[in-house]
């Protein structure tokens, strides 16, 4: 048991070394701030430095960029810029050429029905029924038959199709198109229905393949005209060639002489090729020639310059013009005043072409009428 005296001395003690305590503790906090706030300043420091350095680095690499643009990228950027400026003026040309009606507004989205690659040209030979012995010696002196006919596609280009309507529009709407609906007899239904010149046409063209049937025309020779301009509304949507040609069933063709003819014409985008003619206007109906509106003509009575009917070839430009405006282009008697008369008012360029007149045959000839 401690006594009241030993008390008293212990207190004392602690009392006596109180002081030195407390300025050891302060002395000790001082050191500690100071480091601490040594250590602080330097990492401040050194992150700071690391951040001079980052700027730095992207300066440099930013002005290299930049030193870089101004000798490749800045050209290529030009170009790019003219290239834009260049389709812009092309896309404004295009829009100017379909409101003129030289380009087709669906060209673009549709394929070719028949041809993908570029031909040189579709002959079209307007004949008609009980005109077999015509086609056939057509077939024996100058237009392939068979597997000739598909290399002269592939090979020169060329695409040759008889071309004829029909005898009867009832035989195209109720066996072509809805057979059997109007009599439900199995004989109305035989594959024997229909007019005799058609099935003779349908049979022909079996063996052959070369034809072009229009079905919604009807065949007589006061439609001639008309059939004249369904051939080529069908030929520049089925085919894409640069030129269109209308030959008569009685003309004698060489081929390569007319694809030499063509070539030399391909640098002209709106050409109408042919024996070029003018003509009297006959105003008197028992004419074999009569022409319905003789008055259009003039007091002279003599028709504008056009092609003869016998051969003559149009650009692709222009058969694209007689298929987007088919619905309001007028026909004559005739189907090459027809022809003509589409491209009276036109930037067309007419070409009297001494080689597509026809007369008789000759060595080198490029046709002969017969």
């Amino acid at each position: 048991m401690r006594s009241w005296g030993s008390s008293n001395r212990l207190s004392a003690a602690a009392g006596a070394h109180s002081p030195f305590t407390s300025r050891v503790s302060a002395l000790l906090l001082a050191m500690f701030a100071t480091t601490a706030t040594i250590y602080v300043a330097g990492r401040l420091w050194q992150g700071s430095e690391n951040r001079l350095h980052l700027v730095e680095g992207f300066e440099r690499r930013n002005s290299q960029v930049k030193s870089a643009m101004s000798v490749d990228d800045t050209l290529k950027l030009a170009s790019c810029g003219e290239q834009k400026k260049k389709l812009a003026a092309a896309e404004m040309d295009l829009a100017a050429a379909r409101q003129a009606g030289f380009v087709s507004k669906h060209s673009a989205e549709k394929g070719d029905g028949h041809s993908k690659k570029n031909l040189l040209a579709v002959i079209g030979i307007i004949t008609t029924f009980g005109r077999k012995k015509n086609r056939d010696a057509i077939r024996k002196a100058w237009m392939p038959t068979g597997a000739a006919l598909k290399k002269l596609e592939d090979e020169k280009g060329i695409v040759v199709r008889f071309v004829i309507g029909r005898r009867f529009l009832f035989y195209m709407i109720e066996v072509l198109i809805f057979p059997c609906f109007v009599h439900l007899r199995s004989d109305y239904c035989s594959a024997n229905h229909g007019d005799s010149l058609d099935r003779e046409i349908d049979s022909e063209n079996r063996q052959t393949n070369d034809f072009i049937v229009l079905d919604g025309k009807v065949e007589a020779t006061e439609e001639a005209p008309k059939k004249t301009k369904l051939f080529f509304i069908n030929a520049v949507e089925n085919w894409n060639a640069e030129f269109y040609v209308k030959i008569n069933d009685d003309v004698f063709v060489n081929i390569d002489a007319l694809g030499a003819t063509l070539s030399t014409h391909l640098d002209k985008p709106r050409v109408y090729i042919g024996c070029m003619k003018s003509g009297e206007v006959f105003s008197e109906p028992n004419h074999k020639w009569y022409e319905p509106d003789w008055w259009k003509f003039g007091d002279g009575k003599s028709y504008f310059r056009h092609a003869s009917g016998e051969i003559y070839a149009i650009s692709r430009a222009l058969a694209q013009f007689i298929s987007i405006n088919r619905s309001i282009l007028r026909t004559y008697a005739h189907d090459d005043v027809s022809t003509g008369s589409w491209f009276i008012g036109l930037a067309a360029k007419f070409i009297n072409e001494g080689n597509f007149c026809c007369s008789s045959w000759s060595p080198g000839a490029l046709c002969a009428a017969v």
